[in-house]
């Protein structure tokens, strides 16, 4: 009896051990590692809007404070033979906003183009371009932010340097923004956020207007445009709905 005791004790240590090590090959602490073929298979079957999902699904991650652990160094190393991101960022120059953090992606996920005030010009939509139509990105995110000192300056009508041509860009949602009470300047928070959405989501009407490749990338259902805010106080993105002329 005593030697079926003994027995019975070791095989449940074994089995133990086992679930200790499964355990460990699918616990969070345990980093994340893909090969480059994976990557590439996974860009090719996203849909734009699937593209959307991860993006709005990192974000909660990042909120959360879950993120997923990755091996930076192995992403490193097999990126270096190619690239397949899912989706292209155009977001704002602000410290704050660093578009692989808030996403919670990891390298080779995402291209990521910032200027301040997500503003769309010939070289940044080219890059856009290059993006979706070379690289297979699945789609466009304009990522504006609350309390934006680009569309401040804007409201204000500041002039300094090559800024000022940069803050023209923002002042048509300035001037198309009438219906919030108050001083239509950067003291009026309310005015700000709301030339901050329109900001938005004329950058998205001018990547259209831009770019007929893109335009017709969209058309074909294999790309998709939209936009977002990021809120710098509670780590949210909220995504704005399509309006579309």
């Amino acid at each position: 009896m005593k030697g079926a005791h003994l027995q019975a004790n070791a095989a449940a240590s074994i089995l133990a051990s086992i679930a200790l090590l499964v355990g460990c090959a699918t616990s969070p602490e345990v980093p994340q590692r893909r090969s480059l073929a994976t990557i590439k298979a996974d860009q090719i079957a996203t849909t734009p809007d699937q593209a959307l999902e991860l993006l709005r699904e990192g974000n909660a991650r990042f909120v959360s404070g879950k993120p997923v652990r990755r091996d930076v160094l192995h992403d490193q190393k097999i990126t270096a033979a190619g690239q397949y991101p899912h989706s292209v960022i155009l977001g704002c120059i602000d410290s704050r906003v660093p578009a692989e953090v808030v996403f919670d992606t990891g390298l080779g996920d995402i291209f990521n183009a910032r200027v301040a005030g997500n503003i769309a010009d010939p070289d940044l939509v080219g890059s856009i371009e290059f993006a979706c139509a070379v690289s297979g990105a699945k789609l466009v995110l304009v990522v504006g932010h609350s309390n934006c000192g680009a569309v401040k300056g804007a409201c204000d009508g500041v002039q300094l340097g090559n800024l000022t041509g940069l803050l023209e860009k923002i002042r048509p949602a300035v001037a198309a923004v009438r219906d919030i009470p108050g001083e239509h300047n950067s003291k009026n928070h309310a005015f700000v956020e709301a030339v901050g959405e329109l900001n938005v989501r004329q950058t998205q009407a001018q990547i259209r207007e831009m770019s007929p490749v893109l335009r017709e990338l969209e058309q074909a259902g294999k790309i998709k445009v939209a936009g977002c805010i990021y809120d710098l106080e509670t780590g949210h993105v909220r995504f704005l709905s399509e309006v579309r002329p």
